[in-house]
């Protein structure tokens, strides 16, 4: 009798084990849009190495990589960046309109242009931000899409301003609130200097900061200035034998560059937005819920009593993700090709 429930019971348990093991096994790609500033720092560069890593991993599908700066060189470096991961034909945008243009203060944006193939040669080879973000999303099922900024908001504001078109007879406000499934932003600070610092994504368009988070119809979640503050990311990958890679001479010619504040790798906030946004944040953090304020000077306030809003706290130490993120930079590209 005992042998006989003792059989039964490891039946029971194997019978609850392998739903799971299966759904783990068939969860879908996240579907993402990147929306990036690259250019100011280097480490949307890493961010972007991130995204294709989980893409040839089969963790996400991107859709399209978008900027929020208009300096001149940004969609030929995005181009180069995802032709080298051997998705020459993803999508990329510019702001046309509106927006901040800051140039790449180490300079390396000229050095992988000339040195590696892309297509895209100037801005004006591309759509405008708005008009690929509706587009895009007409053309999703409803509630699938992640956007993760790294930058500006110009776009977020922008698209939620934006009226219908030939993809959608809806406003932007509308679409995003049917096809949007969460936004994920590097942004803001949530430690002890909340409210006395302002956060360059933040303040560097405030105006469009403040549009976005105060009428963005769906949950955000935010990766703050304090989490990125403590991961170092970057040496492993240029003193490791890769070649021939536009990620590892970005990280080679910026980090030396960086001084004492870049000697132990550079500080990776952008990659903990892309990591959160496809894989979750239940293994990596804990979630603040509430309501982020921004104010006119694009420094924040965060109201604990609000909604749609969630920032991340350090649950696994930051030495162990900053492990991760490391290994996840330097992946190399996937032999298959990626399409629209």
């Amino acid at each position: 009798m005992k042998r006989f429930l003792f059989k039964t019971l490891c039946l029971l348990a194997v019978a609850a084990i392998v739903p799971y093991a299966s759904f783990a096994q068939n969860k879908k790609p996240v579907p993402v849009i990147l929306d990036t500033d690259i250019g100011p720092d280097y480490d949307d560069a890493g961010a972007m190495a991130l995204l294709h890593a989980f893409a040839d991993k089969g963790e996400a599908k991107i859709l399209a990589t978008i900027a929020s700066n208009k300096y001149p060189r940004i969609a030929a470096v995005l181009d180069v960046i995802n032709t080298y991961f051997n998705r020459p034909d993803l999508p990329v945008a510019v702001p046309k309109s509106s927006g901040v243009d800051i140039g790449v203060w180490q300079k390396w944006d000229s050095v992988i242009t000339e040195k590696y193939p892309h297509s895209i040669k100037s801005n004006d080879d591309v759509l405008s931000a708005t008009e690929l973000y509706r587009k895009i999303l007409a053309a999703q099922p409803d509630k699938s899409v992640v956007i993760v900024t790294i930058g500006f908001l110009t776009n977020m504001a922008d698209l939620l301003g934006s009226g219908p078109d030939q993809y959608s007879p809806l406003s932007g406000n509308e679409l995003v609130k049917k096809k949007v499934k969460q936004l994920v932003c590097m942004a803001a600070r949530f430690d002890k200097e909340m409210g006395k610092f302002k956060e360059f994504n933040v303040v560097r368009d405030s105006v469009a900061s403040i549009i976005t988070f105060g009428n963005w119809p769906g949950p955000v979640y935010f990766s703050g200035f304090e989490i990125g503050k403590k991961i170092f990311t970057g040496l492993p990958l240029i003193n490791s034998n890769i070649t021939n890679s536009p990620v590892k001479d970005i990280f080679s010619i910026s980090i030396p560059k960086g001084g004492e504040e870049d000697k132990n790798g550079r500080m990776s906030w952008d990659q903990t937005a892309v990591l959160i946004a496809v894989r979750g944040w239940q293994k990596y953090y804990t979630l603040q819920p509430g309501r982020m304020i921004c104010n006119a000077d694009g420094s924040n306030l965060w109201d604990a009593k609000g909604k749609g809003h969630f920032y991340i706290k350090e649950k696994m130490p930051a030495k162990e993700v900053e492990k991760l993120i490391n290994q996840l930079m330097m992946h190399q590209p996937s032999a298959i090709t990626s399409v629209k």
